[in-house]
């Protein structure tokens, strides 16, 4: 049995850090705000998520969004988007033209602060999406100071990479721009209330800006902070959580027959073992970029597609759902929808059939500790079983124990446990069936299915 520890963590109500300098994993340990401890995550692509694209109506479905089980709404981008050099119809959120503005598509700023005030009342928390590595070409900054911006040998702006032809790289060189930055951070947080950011390619931009943008920040309220990377000294003192993007390709990779599903030992030991603990990684079937440019849930995975959400929901880490992943990501004629990254797409959530399932799933993330995220949670527990095909899987701490147990192949499966399992009475949370059925090849679980069995108290 491999067992893997992803405990020790601290808990606090501040964002503020043990250490000044880190040697190893386990000598720098960032504070989170205490609400994060059990947090769930759901991404808002507010242009496609209703038929109007607004705030107002996107207000309309936080009653369902909040009764799914989730507790940090994550808007893209909300501010204005740049005319100049704009890529499709409505162009990209990440092409921002003002970072004090918000779209008028999607209303005014009053109706966004009315919108805050709305998910505070209801538990919830909003973080917005922050494009700090480049600004749109018609962004006043250009005009107004573009000594801020990276220039090539002959002296023009450039994008910060060809293929985002829409956007002009900032250069991080200039402390005038950096202040300005912040200071454009604090204005969300201060106005509106904001909870934090998820920031946009973060390893693209200097660690230590983000370690001085975290520490005004927190000056006004402690935040929550998410980067767009996996580097590990983010953790130190600016981000809570970073994306699971080698776990996301993982998965992938074990879908399409390329990785095996004894992998999944190796990553939870590299990151409980590589990463500060007090490092949260937000695991995802799907998000805005997974399904715009590299295909839906049921594309790349299939008839598996909810096995693998299942998973990503009890690995370790804060799970994440993003619009639209409700109704499977697809049209209503049954057929994958990769919604358009520059036009207006309007998702159909198609009656919801993955509801019951995430439901069920973030309910268990809040009421069960061994499933907490990051350092909060349980340890990670690898349970060998007489049949290759079913990978289980136990988290641990303390009383609260959890057992999963998922089929990696289309036809039925029973198994027997080879490993020493946890005592108890463990039952499912989707069929109340006790694992005794299961542990001894008693009961088989579907094609692609999966079981997830709490230990009674």
């Amino acid at each position: 049995m491999i067992i893997i520890s992803l405990g020790c963590g601290l808990n606090g109500n501040d964002a503020t850090s043990t250490a000044q300098t880190i040697s190893s994993h386990e000598t720098f340990v960032l504070r989170h705000p205490e609400w994060v401890k059990n947090a769930t995550i759901y991404e808002v692509n507010l242009r496609q998520h209703t038929p109007q694209g607004t705030i107002n109506a996107f207000v309309q479905d936080m009653d369902r969004i909040k009764n799914l089980g989730v507790d940090i709404l994550w808007f893209m981008p909300v501010n204005p988007i740049g005319e100049l050099n704009r890529k499709g119809g409505l162009g990209s959120y990440y092409s921002v033209k003002d970072y004090k503005g918000l779209n008028p598509e999607f209303g005014s700023m009053a109706d966004f602060k009315n919108m805050v005030k709305i998910a505070h009342s209801k538990g919830m928390y909003v973080i917005l999406d922050w494009v700090a590595n480049h600004t749109a070409w018609d962004n006043q900054w250009i005009t107004d100071h573009p000594d801020w911006y990276t220039h090539d040998a002959s002296g023009k702006i450039v994008p910060p990479v060809a293929d985002w032809s829409d956007v002009a790289d900032l250069n991080y060189n200039n402390k005038d721009m950096r202040a300005a930055m912040i200071d454009a951070m604090k204005f969300w947080v201060k106005e509106c209330d904001i909870d934090g950011y998820r920031c946009d390619v973060a390893m693209e931009v200097p660690t230590d800006f983000w370690n001085d943008a975290r520490a005004e920040l927190d000056k006004i309220k402690p935040v929550f902070m998410l980067a767009e990377a996996e580097q590990k000294d983010h953790h130190l003192k600016a981000f809570d959580m970073c994306y699971g993007w080698e776990f996301l390709h993982l998965m992938n990779g074990i879908a399409k027959g390329e990785k095996s599903p004894n992998d999944i030992d190796q990553y939870v030991i590299k990151k409980s073992t590589e990463f500060p603990k007090s490092t949260i990684h937000m695991y995802f079937t799907t998000n805005h970029d997974e399904n715009t440019w590299n295909g839906t849930g049921p594309e790349r995975y299939g008839k598996a597609r909810n096995l693998y959400d299942v998973l990503a929901f009890t690995i370790g880490g804060m799970p994440l759902v993003y619009s639209g992943q409700e109704g499977n990501e697809m049209h209503a004629d049954g057929k994958p929808h990769r919604y358009r990254f520059f036009e207006k797409d309007t998702i159909n959530f198609n009656q919801y059939p993955n509801s019951n399932l995430y439901q069920t799933l973030l309910k268990a993330h809040h009421e069960i500790p061994a499933l907490w995220n990051g350092a909060d949670g349980g340890t990670f527990n690898r349970i060998h079983t007489s049949n290759s095909k079913i990978y289980a899987y136990s988290r641990i701490k303390g009383e609260s124990q959890v057992i999963v147990m998922l089929n990696f192949n289309e036809a039925p499966q029973s198994t027997s446990f080879t490993d020493v399992i946890p005592t108890g009475i463990f039952n499912s949370i989707f069929d109340g069936k006790g694992l005794a059925l299961y542990a001894t090849g008693n009961a088989q679980i579907q094609g692609y299915g999966y079981q997830v069995f709490v230990k009674e108290k």
